[in-house]
């Protein structure tokens, strides 16, 4: 017992929570300490905390976001400010966004071909306002695809069955990127295959996230191991450092499995036992995702060496991964299967795509809005969008978890529930357990699916990605699994807002101040 004691408080998350906490410990001894020249450090304080304001006020970030900063310097006015500059100023956080800027001008020609903006064309004949969304991504460098079959999987058991099927075949390369990898018996079988695949000289790699997976799951030198003793190539993109950074914010939230850069992998789903419902953690754990085969595989493919290769800006060899599919033969092979657009977001840039397409969606809606999402936290945009379009008279539903993985977050989704639901939109929740899936369905022809939450982190401060799909096949079949899952809801009434105890609704009216951070 001592011994597991020891272990724990030793440990190297324990360590370096103990070293966060001593940070903050210093930072405000360090304030407290100046309250002996008390006029002129307040006076300092105060101009220092106008001109952040201002500066606050006048930047592009979200509105909610700068909200809470300006409430927490008035609030606390000798912490707000000055921590709010130091997390500003960080050299590391102002490297990191420079490193990734200059990764992506230097890659983003790659995306593109000639028949990209053809492929666009055509839609415009079809459907004028799927055209303007699909031009809207295009300017920000994602092509548009049509040679390319999708596969819809309602369950992270489908998904995963049929990716170790693909995995096995693979022949030159895996790309593998995902926010949570952790061990168990999912993780051990995609590791028997990935060992053999490499051991056959198939190039294999595997990107993890710094938080979600390094700090919380496998340990740095656990994928050290199997890097020295399998030949993966192994990453973590943005480690945890045990230093206060606001680029420890950004994180690295996408799933990504690329084979061969013919086949791909995407949705909600991370590598972990929960998602095959191996382990019960909250009640039947629901998620989705898609399996693209074709020309548009080689967006998910260049997202992937993007961050891979973040910090090398000399290395331009990536249409070594990209396979021919320009021949007639193999073309005739996707006849009538649509467009197919996979974009990514990330929190440097001012273009937050994934947020921007969810309002033009839900804002070009003719006839229904059908939306997945484990977190409901939106910005005044998609709140005031989802308003307007139920009282256009679009049938707008939302299907939530009925179990919360993260209590916090359910509580502040409440607060919206009763100005949605008293405006038209129909809120259900997932009450065998938790649903994970993300995606958003519109009149039959348009549909969005990914990482993408609808939240602050999602939208603004994680790396997101997606796919928008325009008179896909794999549209009806997510239309279907909506419409059981919803069978499987329960639907929120304004009477279940009301009947909410009145400390629950004060909490979270709390918790909802400072939602941007959550």
């Amino acid at each position: 017992m001592i011994v597991k004691l020891i272990k724990k408080v030793f440990s190297r998350n324990a360590t370096f929570i103990i070293i966060m906490l001593l940070q903050v410990a210093f930072w405000v001894l360090s304030v407290l300490l100046l309250k002996q020249h008390y006029t002129w450090v307040y006076g300092t304080i105060v101009l220092v905390n106008l001109t952040i304001i201002v500066y606050i006020t006048s930047s592009k970030q979200n509105p909610s976001y700068k909200m809470v900063w300006i409430i927490l310097i008035a609030v606390v006015p000798v912490f707000g400010g000055l921590t709010y500059l130091f997390l500003k100023t960080r050299l590391d956080s102002r490297h990191f966004y420079r490193m990734y800027c200059k990764k992506e001008d230097l890659t983003k020609h790659f995306f593109k071909s000639e028949n990209n903006k053809s492929d666009i064309l055509e839609i415009k004949d079809k459907n004028i306002s799927a055209y303007n969304l699909t031009n809207y991504i295009y300017s920000t460098g994602f092509p548009v695809y049509k040679n390319t079959d999708i596969i819809y999987y309602p369950l992270g058991e489908n998904q995963f069955e049929a990716m170790k099927k693909e995995l096995k075949k693979a022949e030159k390369f895996i790309f593998m990127e995902y926010f949570i990898v952790s061990t168990g018996v999912l993780w051990d079988e995609i590791l028997e295959i990935l060992k053999e695949r490499s051991a056959a000289g198939v190039d294999v790699r595997l990107m993890v996230d710094g938080i979600g997976t390094q700090f919380f799951n496998m340990s740095g030198s656990y994928l050290k191991n199997i890097e020295k003793n399998y030949g993966i190539q192994c990453k973590v993109f943005n480690p945890f450092r045990p230093f206060l950074s606001s680029v420890q914010n950004n994180r690295d939230h996408r799933k990504i499995t690329v084979i061969d850069g013919k086949i791909a992998f995407n949705g909600g789903t991370n590598i972990a036992d929960e998602y095959i419902n191996e382990k019960v953690r909250f009640g039947h754990w629901k998620d989705t995702a898609i399996m693209l085969k074709g020309e548009a595989v080689w967006s998910f493919t260049m997202l992937f060496l993007q961050l891979w290769d973040m910090n090398d800006t000399e290395n331009q060899m990536y249409e070594i991964y990209k396979p021919d599919f320009s021949s007639k033969t193999v073309k005739s092979n996707y006849n009538d299967c649509g467009y197919v657009q996979p974009f990514g977001d990330n929190p440097i840039t001012d273009e937050h795509i994934g947020a921007m397409v969810y309002l033009d969606l839900i804002n070009n809606a003719k006839n229904y809005v059908y939306i997945t999402t484990p977190y409901l936290i939106p910005d005044h945009e998609l709140i005031t969008a989802l308003k307007l379009a139920a009282r256009k008279g679009v049938d707008v539903r939302i299907i939530l978890p009925h179990i919360p993985d993260k209590w916090y977050v359910y509580e502040i989704a409440w607060n919206y529930y009763s100005e949605l639901i008293e405006s038209g939109v129909k809120i259900f929740e997932y009450t065998p357990g938790f649903i994970h899936a993300k995606h958003i369905i519109v009149d039959d022809e348009l549909a969005v699916i990914g990482t993408i939450n609808f939240d602050y982190r999602s939208l603004y401060l994680h790396f997101e990605c997606g796919s928008l799909m325009y008179k896909c096949n794999a549209i009806s079949d997510m239309l279907s699994d909506f419409y059981e899952t919803q069978e499987k809801s329960e639907r929120i009434t304004i009477e279940d807002c009301k009947n909410r105890p009145f400390y629950q609704k004060a909490f979270s009216y709390i918790l909802g101040l400072f939602a941007p951070l959550l």
